[in-house]
């Protein structure tokens, strides 16, 4: 294959090997010219003694083939077996191919590694498609909590996940600065503006925030406006306190995300939407224009009361015409906005600034509300846009096993600020991506600082610094190991690798070849807890082998009277920390080069 269109790691080079053993068949007649590969799949084994890789290819491709998926196999597994990389082939069960690589792909792949650092991975399969991720999104009703905190990591990683394997990436965070919560702030905010005038407000009112950040926000009143907002109705104050209190908010979320290195690309107003042009309302009048929109009834809710069901003519979007279960309400009795004509239209709005490609991010509450939000991108895309919803569960605080209770509307919950500030930053971020976002999280403060193997995120970034004092401690053995980390690597490249022949180095070397694979798969289901996953295993191989190295000298990562041995394994080592440091960045999360 020549170097140009050489792939980037060994699965996808097994995989375009497939592929062209495919294509000769197509030659030869066993295979129609209309054949898909698409479907065809290298990966592990589920059994590791069955092999090094897998292919599925004789069982996806053997109904164009009309044969059976053996006989396709067999075929298949003839041509396999002349490549020059494939040690063995065995074609197991219906027709599934498992293959033993000869060792020196191997160590090709860590060559591979040590050549390319912390670039290693990093793909082309998002062929630089524009993307809008949205997440946070809280209401700018107060500073975030660790409720937030979750959906806020997820949402991070994954746009950083996706940047990693090609995509144009825009991070997104949609302001809800027009319901009536944001009313309820201003009220609030308004009466902090009294007590910083002197006022004794006594025990804030039942439905309003009482949290002490609204505070700062009435003393800032209190010394822009003086008095004169006292002398005024609600009417003509509501506005300008709202808009105040939601600026001042906004800085407090931004900096609450900054405490978590987060940084959004854009902040979309929500009241912009009606603010000037309105876009809710030509929206509304395209889909009408095109029968997606119409004037009718709708039947009360299941198992509502009848009194609480208001039986009237109102405008309604044929959801169902796009895979919802029932038609929805666009406006209010009142005449206003509901939430989801705004929601359509701010969708709409990300279509046309060019993302035909949306995910949203949203907390476990708003499952209900996927069906009828994908139905409207449907309609107002006519079908070229696709929106998928991530929801991240719920996140259980603990403290040594104990809850730790949270309220935002009594104002005795915990921040987000606050926990960052009692186990840092890394700690929060892997351990937010260290479960599926769609499962509970049991989020324990004593657990995350524990220096042990218990703590997933430690145990990571004790692997990196592991490789570090390791490059450290070679230097009597190696005196001309370089410090850098891209002289290391260039130093490195010329190792004699083939001499790594123990199983368990091999098994460490197969781990890191895995890497660029897990990320893509990562990448396209977007699932980035994948990344956490596989680099705790990594890193729980690599302190296997340092240990069993204890225990058998000639397995030691430093041999002194041997430098040839230590820079193979020096190179294996830089392998691993050079993977290590690629997928903590990926989550936004340092990896130490020594720890205390």
């Amino acid at each position: 294959m020549p170097a140009s269109t050489k792939p980037a790691h060994l699965y996808a080079d097994v995989l375009a090997r497939v592929h062209g053993i495919c294509r000769a068949l197509v030659a030869d007649g066993v295979l129609p010219d209309t054949v898909d590969l698409s479907r065809i799949v290298v990966e592990p084994p589920k059994d590791p003694t069955h092999g090094d890789m897998a292919t599925n290819a004789a069982m996806v491709l053997a109904k164009e083939a009309k044969a059976k998926p053996r006989d396709l196999a067999d075929r298949i597994a003839d041509k396999l077996r002349a490549d020059p990389v494939v040690a063995g082939v065995d074609v197991a069960g219906p027709g599934f191919i498992n293959l033993t690589l000869k060792p020196a792909a191997w160590f090709d792949a860590l060559r591979g590694i040590v050549r390319d650092g912390n670039a290693y991975g990093r793909s082309a399969i998002g062929g630089a498609e524009k993307i809008n991720v949205e997440y946070v999104s809280a209401n700018p009703t107060g500073p975030m909590h660790v409720g937030h905190c979750r959906g806020a990591v997820f949402g991070d990683a994954l746009a950083s996940l996706l940047s990693f394997a090609g995509y144009d990436v825009t991070k997104e965070y949609y302001i809800n600065d027009a319901g009536a919560q944001v009313d309820v702030l201003a009220r609030s905010a308004f009466l902090r503006y009294r007590e910083a005038l002197g006022e004794d407000i006594g025990e804030i009112p039942e439905g309003l925030y009482p949290g002490d950040y609204l505070k700062p926000v009435g003393v800032a009143l209190a010394k822009e406006q003086g008095d004169r907002l006292l002398k005024q109705p609600e009417g003509e104050w509501l506005a300008l306190v709202r808009a105040k209190a939601i600026a001042m908010m906004m800085e407090m979320i931004k900096a609450d995300l900054a405490a978590l290195n987060i940084k959004h690309d854009v902040f979309f107003s929500e009241r912009s939407l009606t603010t000037g042009v309105d876009q809710v309302g030509a929206t509304i009048a395209g889909l009408r224009d095109k029968g997606d929109v119409y004037e009718g009834r709708l039947p009360p809710p299941k198992g509502a009361p009848v009194e609480d069901y208001e039986d009237r003519e109102q405008t309604l979007f044929r959801a169902t015409a796009f895979g919802d279960d029932v038609d929805r309400p666009l406006k209010k009795s009142d005449g206003s906005y509901t939430y989801f004509a705004s929601d359509i239209a701010y969708h709409k709005n990300k279509y046309d600034r060019g993302f035909r490609n949306m995910v949203d991010v949203w907390g476990a509450d708003h499952g209900g509300y996927i069906k009828r939000v994908q139905a409207a991108i449907k309609a107002v895309t006519g079908g070229e846009g696709s929106l998928d919803v991530k929801i991240v569960q719920l996140v259980k605080l603990l403290r040594n096993g104990e809850p730790v209770k949270m309220s935002k509307r009594s104002g005795d919950f915990v921040t987000l600020r606050e926990v960052v500030d009692e186990v840092g930053s890394d700690a929060v971020r892997f351990m937010m991506l260290f479960r599926k976002n769609d499962a509970v999280l049991d989020f324990d403060l004593a657990k995350v600082l524990e220096q042990s193997k218990d703590n997933p995120v430690f145990y990571v970034q004790y692997g990196h610094a592991r490789g570090h004092s390791i490059f450290k401690n070679a230097r009597e053995t190696v005196p001309a190991l370089p410090d850098t980390d891209q002289g290391r690597r260039d130093f490195l490249a010329d190792a004699k690798i083939e001499r790594l022949d123990d199983p368990v180095e091999l098994s460490l070397i197969r781990q890191l070849a895995q890497y660029p694979r897990m990320l893509e798969a990562a990448a396209l289901s977007h699932e980035p807890h994948r990344i956490a996953f596989y680099l705790y295993d990594l890193a729980s191989e690599f302190h296997a082998l340092w240990t069993k190295g204890r225990d058998l000298p000639h397995l030691r990562f430093i041999i002194d009277n041997d430098a040839e041995i230590t820079t193979a394994r020096l190179a294996l080592v830089q392998g691993v920390v050079s993977i290590l440091a690629s997928g903590l960045a990926v989550l936004g999360v340092h990896a130490p080069n020594e720890m205390r």
